[in-house]
């Protein structure tokens, strides 16, 4: 049976952060903020889940589950679901992690705020590229370290490395962990081999640990691959790998991602310090997806790839000044609106308030983004077309408005 992924699905009333609570986590700097339509009519383009039923054997295998009627603590017991991760790794990286170097966590998110926490001492700092994802920042903060941009550089929206400028930053002696995200996230870069394996000697040859955050690597563009950091170096005892299933089926709310530390002192510390807990609908869900999933994985790609080519088209036709290029991965635009709107514009705001549409602009994202937003096409077709027609709008309109917006 085809995967449907026309249909839209009312989220309203899940609890969704996506439209029930995107006041709360997008807007949380505008609680007076009044969208031109009622807030249930927003179009949600931003946070990064799919509107997509997750496929059908992932629900069966929950619902399956459930058949069992205990759901009390839980640990992996048995290796199904490592030799399940393993396999689909092996099969597509040509990569199989060790049994030993295997462990789980509540999701990527909370692993980098357990990694902090465990390596990261008072006065030692954590780098990631920018534009980067909030949320490499954040778990550094709440650590009290310190968190260093390193700027990518970019070319009509190609963006590159500056190796230079990476090498300053980790000669630091102070800067002790590189945050990789790797496809990136906003940008849609997958880094070549060669790019990784520079990165990365740099990195080990200071002493600093690599987190390569590999969650969206199996969202590639037809025709690309992905490369593991760790197939690279497979001997390092400085590279941590974090992976899920929850981005490629969308399954973020059930909290279930893997981590891969070969090496032993990292491990160790790891080990005696996290909890082994899991919960056992997660990895019923993640296993069946890992079997099973990859006929559904082929024609989310292709639906993928075609949202991607009406947006690059819609751009072109009606906001030429736009700079899009087709990320290598991921199921998110990074479009360049600067010619369009001032550097200060807040583009999460002006489109919310001015569209009815729910987008991140370069305001959510660590530095460098400046004139951006990040728009999800991991939604039905009718849902783009809808929301991009209202950006189009918006934004061929701003100079009508662009002084009230500029002041907010």
């Amino acid at each position: 049976m085809a995967a449907d992924f026309d249909t839209v699905i009312d989220r309203h009333r899940t609890n969704s952060i996506a439209v029930d609570a995107f006041r709360t986590f997008l807007l949380e700097d505008h609680p007076d903020l009044q969208l031109p339509c009622d807030d249930a009519d927003a179009v949600a383009m931003w946070v990064a889940d799919m509107a997509f039923a997750a496929p059908p054997v992932v629900v069966e295998a929950m619902r399956s589950r459930l058949e069992h009627p205990i759901f009390g603590y839980t640990v992996l017991a048995d290796d199904s679901f490592y030799q399940a991760y393993a396999d689909w790794c092996s099969d597509r990286y040509d990569w199989r992690p060790q049994a030993e170097h295997f462990f789980t966590s509540p999701g990527v998110v909370p692993a980098l705020y357990s990694l902090v926490d465990y390596f990261i001492g008072p006065g030692q700092k954590v780098f990631t590229l920018t534009p980067a994802y909030g949320f490499f920042e954040s778990p550094v903060d709440d650590r009290g370290r310190e968190f260093v941009a390193c700027s990518l550089t970019h070319d009509d929206g190609r963006y590159q490395i500056d190796f230079e400028a990476f090498q300053q930053t980790v000669s630091d002696p102070d800067v002790r962990m590189f945050f990789l995200c790797h496809p990136h996230n906003p940008t849609g870069r997958v880094w070549t081999d060669d790019e990784l394996t520079r990165m990365a000697q740099l990195c080990f040859d200071n002493g600093v640990i690599v987190v390569s955050d590999e969650i969206h690597c199996d969202l590639l563009r037809t025709g690309l691959t992905h490369t593991p950091l760790a197939k690279l170096f497979p001997e390092s005892d400085l590279l941590i790998t974090c992976m899920s299933s929850s981005k490629t089926f969308n399954l973020a709310g059930l909290g279930l991602s893997q981590v891969v530390i070969p090496g032993d002192e990292l491990r160790t510390v790891w080990a005696d310090r996290s909890q082994p807990v899991i919960n056992p609908i997660s990895v019923a869900a993640a296993t069946a997806a890992l079997r099973h999933g990859e006929p559904w994985r082929q024609e989310l790609l292709a639906y993928l790839d075609a949202n991607f080519a009406y947006v690059c088209d819609t751009l072109a036709a009606q906001l030429p000044e736009a700079t899009f290029s087709i990320p290598d991965a991921t199921y998110l635009g990074w479009i360049d609106l600067s010619a369009y709107f001032a550097a200060e514009t807040n583009l999460t705001r002006f489109f919310a308030e001015q569209a009815g549409v729910l987008i991140e602009g370069g305001e959510q994202f660590i530095a460098d983004a400046d004139g951006y937003i990040r728009i999800n096409v991991a939604c039905p077709r009718a849902t783009l077309a809808d929301g991009l027609a209202k950006i189009v709008a918006a934004t061929r309109s701003a100079s009508g408005v662009l002084s009230r917006v500029v002041a907010i």
